[in-house]
């Protein structure tokens, strides 16, 4: 993982928004998200670097209001941490390359891979295929 901003930095390119979720491990309310009811054809990026994290055609609706993806972009997109937060035991996933926390993965997705990563809009953003 490449952190290469301190937290100035990070509040100086972040939205207070982005940095609570990105960098305080916050998370968005359900169905408010930019992303959670989009489909467009395109790949999301991490707001905090940039890293390219989940493609278009591994979202679906998982009805839970926040966007869904059934696997990252790549293996090398994302890592995933133990998280026993808010008196849960959750898999935290996180920004490979900056760290930035984007949600959590569930093992109860409707695809073949069985993964649910339920995704902060706050944390993504789409850049659209273009025609």
């Amino acid at each position: 993982m490449t952190q290469n901003k301190n937290d100035v930095d990070w509040r100086e390119t972040l939205s207070a928004e982005e940095y609570y979720v990105l960098r305080e491990k916050g998370t968005e309310r359900a169905f408010t998200g930019e992303y959670w009811n989009v489909f467009d054809e395109g790949t999301y990026h991490c707001r905090g670097c940039g890293e390219v994290l989940f493609q278009s055609d591994a979202k679906f609706d998982a009805h839970c209001g926040w966007p869904s993806f059934d696997r990252p972009a790549s293996d090398a997109a994302v890592t995933e941490a133990h998280d026993v937060s808010h008196g849960m035991t959750r898999t935290e996933v996180l920004c490979q390359k900056c760290g930035g926390h984007l949600g959590h993965v569930f093992p109860d997705g409707p695809t073949d891979t069985g993964q649910r990563y339920c995704i902060n809009s706050l944390s993504i953003a789409l850049t659209p295929t273009e025609e």
